[in-house]
């Protein structure tokens, strides 16, 4: 993990990103890329080589002056950080960015207590989730120590999410986590422990996997699940597989989903199927 894009909009939950992405690329020896989407009205709009209004120069130069007032905290000391502004739509500049920069990670934040729920319907952030390529960090709170010991990756263990495990195995190795895997048994959907554990295994085999755990834990629904086995194992991270177009449906989807998101109160990541 050399590369790490933190999308701001210089609010307190981006900068909660922006610290963590500063710890990780600590460890990492990694650079972080930090990138601010005007988002201007259509008349205002900067395209090729025409000049910009007066306008739009104004708002350039307000977000020069935020980036100068970031690069100057504490905990960006010793890390090289390059600043970008975009112009386009916020999920449309992170693609860009990503694909040029050769991104390894996004680091973004959310809000407050609502912060999943608004992160992950119908907003800008959702779209930079759900599309993305490469693994998304969603950081909720503040972080002075971003110590990643125990990892809850939450999987149905099926061939198309071998993809996205190589890749969580990969975060959880950079961070120095053990990874607990996790099957979540609901009564919609039961099986037995017997075939289960025979899931498990055979998703697991020819994958080199390191220091790592299974898990069963029975509940209710999947988001129940994923909730309780974080909280019971203590955790400080969970991961789950996102489904491209499909976005997070198949954990967010219906009250029951809203109650997960709004009391995980730690962060997710995501990866791409």
């Amino acid at each position: 993990m050399k590369r790490i894009l933190v999308p701001t909009d210089f609010s307190p939950q981006a900068d909660n990103a922006l610290k963590v992405a500063a710890l990780i690329a600590t460890k990492n020896n990694a650079e972080i890329y930090l990138e601010h989407s005007l988002d201007l009205p259509s008349h205002l709009a900067i395209s090729g080589s025409t000049s910009a209004k007066p306008e739009s120069i104004y708002f350039i130069r307000l977000a020069n002056q935020k980036f100068e007032e970031v690069l100057k905290r504490d905990y960006l000391f010793d890390i090289n950080v390059y600043e970008a502004i975009g112009h386009g739509e916020i999920y449309d500049d992170v693609q860009l960015t990503v694909k040029d920069k050769n991104i390894d990670l996004i680091v973004m934040g959310s809000h407050g207590t609502s912060g999943f729920k608004e992160m992950f319907i119908g907003s800008n952030a959702e779209k930079v989730v759900r599309t993305s390529e490469i693994p998304v960090l969603v950081i909720k709170n503040e972080y002075d120590i971003f110590d990643i010991k125990d990892f809850v990756f939450a999987t149905d263990f099926s061939e198309e999410c071998r993809k996205p495990f190589n890749q969580a195995q990969k975060f959880a190795k950079d961070v120095g986590a053990k990874i607990h895997l996790l099957f979540v048994n609901t009564p919609n959907d039961f099986k037995t422990n017997t075939e289960i554990n025979d899931i498990m295994s055979n998703f697991i085999k020819g994958m080199g996997v390191e220091n790592y755990t299974t898990n069963i834990y029975c509940d209710t629904s999947v988001e129940k699940g994923i909730l309780g086995f974080a909280r019971d194992s203590k955790a400080q991270l969970i991961g789950m597989s996102t489904h491209g177009r499909k976005g997070l449906s198949h954990f967010f989807n219906g009250s029951i989903s809203e109650d997960l998101v709004n009391h995980a109160n730690m962060p997710v990541i995501t990866f791409k199927i």
